[in-house]
C-alpha cells in the first residue's frame, strides 16, 4: 500500500492559533503574572509592616514609607492606619486565590470562608481608607482625594453586590461581581506597579517628584482601577459570540498590558520592595 495516500494528522505546530485560544492564553498569562505580583507585594507588607506593629503598636508606623501612617495623639486615625495595613494582606493575597477555579471547585469550603474574609477586609479597608483620605489627606492633592474616594465607593458597592448575588444563589452573576471587586480592591497594587513601570520605561515623564503631581500621575490615579475594570468588562463582552478580529484585538491589548505589568512588577520588586525588607 502506498503510504503517501494515507492522510496524516496535522502536527500541533501546523495548527493555527485561533482567536479564542489567543484570548484564553493572554488572560491566563495576565492572571498568573498578576498573582505572582500580588504575592510579592503581600510578602513585602508582612515582612516590613507587621513586625514593627507587633512590637510597638501604631507607633511602629512612625517613619515608615506610609503617608500619614502615625500621628501623635490621633488615636482614631492611628487605629485606622494600623487596620488598613493589617488587613491589606487579606485583600492582596486573598483576591487571586478567590479567582482560582481549582480552589473554587476542589476546596469549596475554603473558597467560601476566604470569600467572606476577603469581602469583609475589602469593605473595612475601603471605609478606613476613605476616613484617612479626608481626615489626613493623601498624595496627589484634590485629584488624589477624588480618585481614591471613587475607588473606595466602588469597593463598597461591588462588595455588597457580590454578597447579595451569592445569597440569592445567582452564582454566575456573583462571580462577575467578585471579579469586579478584585479589580477595584487591588488598585493599591495596580498603582505601584503602574507607577514603577512608567518610571522604568520613561524615566518618570509627566511626574513632578517634588510635589508628586503631574499629568501622568493624574491619569494613573484613575487608571489604577478604571483601566482594569474596563478590560474586565471587555472580557465579559467576549463571553458572548464575538468576531475573531475583536478577540484578537483583546488578546493583543492584554499582552501589551501584561508586558507593561511585568516591567512594573520587576521594577517595584527590585527598586521599591526588596530594599525595604
Amino acid at each position: 500500500m502506498n503510504n503517501s495516500a494515507v492522510p496524516r494528522a496535522a502536527s500541533p505546530a501546523s495548527i493555527p492559533l485561533t482567536a479564542g485560544q489567543a484570548k484564553r492564553y493572554a488572560v491566563t498569562a495576565w492572571y498568573l503574572l498578576a498573582t505572582m505580583g500580588h504575592f510579592i507585594f503581600a510578602t513585602y507588607i508582612l515582612a516590613v509592616f507587621y513586625p514593627p506593629i507587633a512590637a510597638h503598636g501604631a507607633e511602629g508606623l512612625a517613619g515608615m514609607h506610609l503617608p500619614n501612617g502615625f500621628r501623635e495623639g490621633d488615636v482614631v486615625g492611628n487605629l485606622a492606619a494600623v487596620t488598613h495595613v493589617m488587613i491589606a494582606v487579606v485583600v492582596i493575597a486573598g483576591g487571586p486565590l478567590q479567582l482560582m477555579p481549582i480552589i473554587r471547585s476542589r476546596l469549596p469550603a475554603f473558597h467560601r470562608v476566604l470569600g467572606r474574609c476577603y469581602v469583609m477586609a475589602a469593605m473595612c479597608s475601603a471605609t478606613v481608607g476613605l476616613y484617612m483620605v479626608w481626615t489626613r489627606g493623601t498624595v496627589g492633592g484634590l485629584v488624589g482625594h477624588i480618585a481614591i474616594s471613587g475607588d473606595g465607593i466602588l469597593i463598597l458597592i461591588f462588595s455588597a453586590l457580590t454578597v447579595y448575588n451569592a445569597l440569592k444563589g445567582r452564582l454566575a452573576t456573583h462571580r462577575r461581581w467578585a471579579m469586579r471587586l478584585f479589580m477595584v480592591a487591588s488598585s493599591v497594587w495596580f498603582f505601584r506597579v503602574g507607577l514603577m513601570g512608567w518610571i522604568a520605561l520613561t524615566g518618570g515623564m509627566g511626574i513632578d517628584f517634588k510635589t508628586f503631581s503631574g499629568p501622568a500621575l493624574t491619569l494613573l490615579f484613575f487608571a489604577q482601577y478604571l483601566l482594569p475594570l474596563a478590560m474586565l468588562e471587555w472580557y465579559f463582552r467576549l463571553q458572548r459570540p464575538a468576531p475573531p478580529a475583536e478577540q484578537w484585538g483583546f488578546a493583543l491589548v492584554v499582552m501589551g498590558l501584561s508586558s507593561f505589568m511585568a516591567v512594573g512588577i520587576f521594577s517595584a520588586t527590585i527598586d521599591m520592595w526588596l530594599p525595604r525588607v
